[in-house]
């Protein structure tokens, strides 16, 4: 796992012992930053279920202004403060050790640009970020979610606030994409 292109370009990162979480492959989050292109500059990342924090350190590298890394275990957080560390990218990386649905109930000091969901998988828990998201709201006016599960975990939400606006199938990884509904 490494950092794919920017600032910390070819930056090795460190993962997490065990199997507790599932970093994106190299070839997805290449697929998905080039997806994201410029919209990540400049932008506030929210990395949820952060795990090693690959996707908020890619971000940071390639010109985000700000990444919120929540993660719940302790071994993880650690890892992802090592590897902001690693890729001279800590002075904009915060790493909040929180319960992600306690941390979305709270409205952030400004809106995040863009937030990265990747929970455990089989567990429900992309369905009920989402909703926790779409209830509260720390998205802007022109923020993307982004939900990275296994195709098999897809269903169609039933949202308030945001809808799909495109599917991405890589292997046995789905990445989904929302938006907030521009009401005229």
């Amino acid at each position: 796992m490494r950092v794919i292109a920017g600032s910390a370009k070819g930056r090795r990162l460190s993962s997490v012992p065990g199997t507790s979480t599932r970093p994106i492959t190299d070839r997805v989050k290449e697929s998905l930053f080039n997806i994201l292109g410029a919209f990540v500059v400049d932008a506030r990342v929210l990395d949820l279920f952060a795990g090693t924090g690959s996707v908020g350190i890619e971000a940071l590298s390639r010109g985000a202004a700000l990444a919120v890394f929540v993660e719940r275990d302790r071994r993880a957080r650690q890892v992802v403060q090592r590897n902001l560390e690693l890729t001279g990218l800590a002075g904009r990386g915060q790493v909040v050790g929180d319960d992600v649905f306690h941390y979305v109930a709270r409205p952030p000091a400004a809106p995040f640009d863009l937030v990265y969901v990747a929970p455990p998988q089989y567990q429900g828990l992309w369905e009920q970020t989402l909703r926790a998201i779409d209830r509260t709201g720390v998205t802007g006016e022109d923020g993307l979610v982004v939900a990275q599960i296994h195709p098999k975990e897809y269903v169609d939400l039933a949202l308030q606030q945001m809808r799909l606006e495109d599917q991405r199938r890589y292997g046995s990884t789905m990445l989904c994409f929302y938006r907030l509904v521009t009401i005229p």
